[in-house]
């Protein structure tokens, strides 16, 4: 967990609460002492024999999907692609320890030999598991643990886009449970693996269950806050974030609450809470955490210099984290230096191949247009679908990400199945904006209309969204409000997506030629 903060308590009017910065309790209060209890054995050893039969699978499925992805006069080269992302996002997960130490998770280890997910969040996450892994070899009923250990798992999976590490999250949670029923770092820990796969009611299931055992438990305070924006419960989430910000203050419960202030359309706040966060934090993964937020929030409003500063100062903290990689190459090609951009994404692909950055780098080379650009787009779109199908043999759901990476460089119609499944799941502004477009590329903008509308009404400022709205509006004869979403998509973020800006700049130009 982050360090505690003790800068003072900013203003809060009485009707619009900003988060508090007391001193929160010592990292690690949410934690049991773990009593010996149950039986057990290391995970490493229980794992390597699935992970072999898993990794073969899922290698199986990638190559498939890539293969089947529309452009089989490229069969061969889009295969090796596909296994090469296999091999990248299992290959550090078959071995136990495989990581590189860089010595930061082995120092944090305590007398014990145990790691506090305080530590594991402060080092670096690939010894940490290391360590865990032979201190639970040692200790195997050691209950707290298996559920830090089920944690790191999750966290690995969502920071190095490695699906893989789901089910061992989900098989060192259950040892957790099993050897102390009811505790609530497991229990958290569900919530964040919950989350993390998309499962977003189960997600509040579970920490609601780890908040009855013990209501200050951070990561489930958080979670819950994380499940009812992605639900679209934005009413609900503020207050959540306000619980949260009085129980268990600091950089964690500060991210989210900025966020749920930026989807209300409150960028103020949400800028200044990020700041004092920046203050208040000390270690490198905290720096790059916050600071990557503070970058995000400028993009998102055009700010690309201010931008490109916070990555910076995230990635003298960690230039290896990979957020603060991606945006800064976004900022980079929104500012015009897309040659620089397209490196860095390059580079941020060629590590973690996660469909973010993968559609970024496609719709670089598009724009672009030098020879070959088009086939090295076309392999990017491919490995999405390869990425996708990994993370289904993880357990997660993708739809949302399928139905954002389809609509434009995919199967129009697998999109609109995509953003109806996940319509059907969550009423957030993001699937209310994918469903819009999808329905938009297949033809339907009538039915599209609401769900634009929809996507924009709590204020949230996303380029995107309005976009979106205005070419919708466009397609339904509404031209007034066309030309009004979309200069407003290109006066709040003129480089928000190298080819939606581009799109969106011809449209007003036609429409304005037509007044």
């Amino acid at each position: 967990m982050p360090p505690r903060t003790t800068d003072s308590t900013p203003e809060r009017p009485d009707d619009d609460r900003a988060p508090s910065t007391a001193p929160e309790p010592c990292a690690g209060d949410d934690a049991p002492t773990p009593p010996p209890a149950g039986e057990g054995k290391a995970e490493g050893k229980e794992e390597n024999g699935d992970k072999a039969e898993a990794d073969s699978g899922q290698r199986v499925v990638a190559v498939r999907r890539a293969a089947d992805g529309g452009r089989r006069w490229r069969a061969l080269h889009l295969t090796g692609c596909a296994v090469l992302l296999a091999v990248a996002v299992t290959g550090g997960a078959i071995a136990v320890g495989g990581g590189q130490d860089r010595g930061a998770g082995v120092d944090a280890v305590s007398a014990a030999g145990a790691l506090s997910p305080g530590d594991l969040a402060r080092g670096d996450l690939d010894a940490g598991i290391a360590s865990l892994q032979k201190h639970l070899r040692a200790q195997p009923k050691d209950f707290g643990s298996w559920a830090t250990l089920g944690v790191a798992y999750v966290e690995q999976a969502r920071t190095k886009g490695d699906p893989s590490r789901y089910p061992q999250a989900q098989r060192a949670l259950k040892r957790s449970l099993g050897l102390e029923p009811g505790n609530d770092q497991a229990l958290a820990g569900q919530a964040a693996l919950a989350a993390a796969r998309h499962d977003f009611p189960g997600a509040l299931t579970h920490a609601d269950r780890a908040l009855k055992q013990n209501p200050y438990n951070e990561r489930a305070l958080c979670t819950r806050i994380d499940a009812l924006v992605e639900l679209g419960r934005y009413d609900d989430a503020a207050k959540a974030a306000d619980t949260a910000d009085d129980r268990r203050p600091g950089i964690p419960v500060f991210t989210r609450y900025a966020y749920v202030r930026e989807l209300r359309g409150d960028v103020r706040t949400a800028r200044e809470v990020l700041e004092r966060a920046l203050s208040s934090a000390h270690a490198p993964a905290d720096v790059a955490y916050v600071a990557t937020a503070l970058g995000q929030l400028a993009w998102n409003q055009g700010e690309y210099k201010t931008a490109l500063d916070h990555y910076a100062r995230a990635l003298a903290a960690d230039d290896a984290y990979l957020p603060a990689l991606e945006g800064r190459a976004r900022a980079q090609a929104a500012s015009g230096e897309r040659t620089a951009a397209v490196r860095g994404l390059e580079q941020v692909v060629a590590r973690f191949p996660l469909p973010g950055p993968l559609v970024a780098l496609g719709e670089l080379y598009e724009d672009r247009g030098a020879d070959g650009d088009r086939a090295k787009a076309g392999d990017q779109y491919a490995l999405v679908d390869a990425w996708t199908a990994l993370a289904r043999a993880g357990g997660a759901n993708t739809d949302l990400e399928t139905a954002l990476a389809a609509a434009d460089h995919g199967d129009e119609k697998e999109a609109l199945r995509a953003a109806r499944a996940e319509w059907d799941r969550r009423h957030s502004v993001h699937t209310a904006d994918a469903l819009a477009w999808a329905l938009h590329v297949n033809g339907r903008d009538e039915e599209a209309l609401p769900y634009a509308r929809r996507a924009t009404a709590t204020g949230y400022r996303n380029a995107v969204f309005l976009y979106h709205r205005g070419v919708i509006e466009r397609a339904t004869g509404d031209e007034r409000g066309a030309r009004s979403h979309l200069k407003a998509a290109l006066d709040l973020n003129p480089g928000f997506s190298p080819l939606g800006a581009r799109e969106a700049r011809t449209v007003l130009k036609d429409l304005e030629g037509n007044r």
